[in-house]
């Protein structure tokens, strides 16, 4: 029985021992290749051995089902083509666990972390993110799938040898079989769960370091992969990755920090729903909205970045500057949320994604919607990416222009249509809108600064650069650096031609970034690379340059205010026509939450305590300090309202009451 029961054991040892020398062949290499991202030896030995904890916990997942049923196949007469299945399954999950840490290096060279969500999400576009991948990133296909192909023969011929060992069928007993099954099933549970403690291994049990990075690389990618999708579905998840607090006092905090009168909220079915006057009382503006993709600070001379964006340094020069402005995240559907909800990030997916989003939530086009306002959006590529058309349509905007309607595009790139072509369309959306004679908002969204950063022939010159920047720079970057000045090139040609038409007047029009290109480094949150640029032209405002803390959602409480729309709106944002409000900024960085007040950082991590900091702006660094707990109780407070708002429908677009809205005018 004893060498039945062996027998019965060989092939899932075997096949263990050679998926985790892989994966620990792949964790030295990438850990090697970040050498310089450790601080010292006993940082390496925690990541191989926290990494080695959970690559058991991914053998166990991957490997249960079929160890529990092979005792039982064995000891049936269907052991042979058994054996065949069980092989075949061995190589699929090999396949796919060396699929994923191929991937990585690039993974991280964009991210700064392995496969997480982002390699997912998109898996529901596949004609944008094929058209991306072939344009801009085939010679990583090519020695992925490679590497893959090269792989399969040397290892086919490797699970012959594990599966070489013959058992007689008939010498497999009802007792070694059951014995099996025992051994097996409770080996890799227990190395699935990691731990016999309360909680089953998770990420945040083997994180131990302050760089990001580093962090992820104590995962496995497909693990990091499959936690990511396992969290997609929970949209309720801020409680459990940060800690709990009664509602009551979410609520009370957050009204708090919003500067607002506690008699401004009386609505107790939605928290946050509070009247605003506006500065403006004269004939309402029309509204022109234009989010540059991924133009951080670091490209914008005026904001300490590099020379590649004269045009938006004139801006800046022309109209109310934001030299301090933060994004909330680091992709466009949470620039979106932020811009055009006023909404606070959260650590699940932005809510232009999310199912109980797509109607009836606030955007400042449903409010303006309701001012008889006409709303349009308009974008040079196709607006189902992000489902940014779904959100849109169920949420206050009434005509959509994308791709299809770009009239005689003379540049199409794989996200679609040129900036110029774009602008070129907007100019004339914006005249017909101007002809109608009502108020208008319209909502452009560039995309020519977009990985694989294909742009028209000799537009643009290089910049010079010094031989140091050369030596940091590789030549995808250089790419980019070109995209960005094309597409400031765009912007500077269309904003001075819509100078000269008649819908320039009366027209109040905000430029700014949806998040910066990477935000990459070795702190917890890099806030360095959440800086970003914004500009609000031809407002009732002096020009000048406003050295305020501010967030993204700071801008449309702000924008309704210059626009002379007094509302009833569930925002949290600030009126920064008010001198007096604080300064302030969220970020969230993949699982980490940051709260920024003055030059204060509290950052919140899943399963773990607060973390406080000082940022140091000249610098751009954060140093550990002692814990502030009312700041972290504050941060607590916005990282969980977002969730607690959407679940309990908290952010919805109310009909305005009369005459509460005649009262504010």
């Amino acid at each position: 029985m004893f060498k039945a029961t062996l027998n019965l054991l060989r092939p899932f040892v075997l096949f263990s021992l050679l998926l985790v020398l892989t994966l620990f062949i792949a964790r030295v290499g990438l850990g090697l290749w970040q050498i310089a991202r450790f601080n010292d030896v006993n940082s390496i030995v925690t990541l191989l051995i926290h990494g080695f904890r959970i690559d058991l916990s991914t053998l166990g997942y991957l490997l249960i089902l079929p160890a529990i049923l092979h005792p039982w196949f064995m000891f049936s007469k269907y052991h042979k083509p058994w054996l065949k299945v069980l092989k075949v399954m061995f190589f699929i999950i090999f396949i796919c666990v060396l699929f994923f840490e191929l991937t990585t290096p690039a993974f991280i060279n964009e991210y700064g972390f392995r496969p997480n969500r982002l390699f997912i999400e998109y898996l529901a576009y596949p004609n944008e993110v094929m058209k991306m991948l072939f344009n801009g990133h085939l010679l990583t296909l090519v020695v992925v799938f490679s590497l893959l192909i090269l792989s399969c023969k040397p290892f086919w011929k490797l699970l012959n040898k594990v599966f070489a060992a013959k058992t007689s069928q008939n010498s497999i007993s009802f007792q070694s079989a059951a014995v099996a099954f025992i051994t097996l099933f409770f080996v890799l549970a227990l190395s699935a769960r990691g731990t016999i403690g309360h909680r089953p291994i998770n990420p945040s049990l083997v994180y131990f370091s302050t760089d990001p990075l580093v962090n992820s690389l104590t995962l496995n990618s497909i693990y990091s992969v499959a936690h990511a999708y396992k969290q997609l579905g929970d949209e309720k998840n801020a409680s459990k990755l940060y800690g709990k607090m009664t509602t009551e006092k979410i609520i009370s905090l957050v009204q708090q920090a919003t500067g607002l009168s506690p008699q401004a909220f009386t609505n107790k079915a939605q928290p946050s729903l509070a009247s605003r006057s506006s500065i403006y009382r004269g004939k309402p503006k029309n509204l022109v909205i234009i989010l540059e993709e991924s133009l951080g600070a670091q490209y914008v001379s005026l904001l300490g970045g590099l020379p590649l964006t004269p045009e938006i340094n004139k801006l800046n020069n022309q109209g109310w500057a934001f030299k301090n402005l933060y994004a909330t995240g680091t992709r466009s559907v949470r620039g979106i949320e932020a811009v055009i909800t006023g909404f606070t990030p959260t650590p699940a997916r932005a809510v232009v994604k999310l199912d109980k989003s797509q109607n009836g939530f606030f955007t400042i086009a449903s409010l303006l919607a309701k001012h008889d306002y006409t709303t349009q959006f308009i974008y040079g590529g196709e607006s189902h990416f992000d489902n940014m058309k779904s959100f849109f349509l169920g949420n206050g905007f009434a005509d959509i222009v994308d791709f299809k309607d770009i009239e005689n595009p003379q540049f199409v790139g794989s996200w679609g249509a040129s900036d110029e072509d774009l602008f070129n369309q907007a100019d004339i959306e914006l005249t017909k809108l101007q002809q109608n004679q009502k108020p208008f908002f319209s909502y452009i969204f560039s995309s020519s600064n977009h990985d694989p950063f294909e742009i028209p022939d000799g537009v643009v010159t290089p910049i010079e650069y010094t031989a140091e920047q050369l030596s940091q720079y590789d030549e995808k970057e250089l790419s980019r650096h070109k995209a960005i000045q094309y597409a400031d090139y765009a912007l500077g040609k269309f904003i001075a031609k819509a100078k000269q038409q008649p819908y320039w007047q009366d027209t109040i029009f905000l430029v700014v970034a949806d998040h910066d290109a990477r935000a990459l480094g070795n702190e917890l949150v890099p806030i360095k690379n959440f800086h970003i640029p914004g500009v609000i032209l031809n407002s009732t405002k002096q020009s000048f340059s406003d050295e305020r803390i501010v967030s993204q959602i700071d801008l449309a409480p702000t924008l309704l205010s210059l626009m002379g729309i007094s509302n009833y709106s569930p925002m949290l944002g600030y009126d920064l026509n008010n001198p007096n409000v604080s300064e302030r900024a969220m970020m969230q960085y993949a699982d980490n939450f940051a709260y920024m007040k003055n030059d204060e950082v509290t950052i919140l991590q899943p399963q773990k305590s607060p973390m406080n900091f000082s940022y140091d702006f000249k610098e751009k660094k954060l140093t550990p300090k002692k814990l502030d707990k009312a700041l972290a109780e504050v941060a607590l407070a916005h990282v969980l309202w977002g969730s607690l708002a959407y679940e309990n429908e908290w952010y919805a677009s109310e009909q305005e009451e009369e005459t509460l809205t005649s009262s504010l005018r």
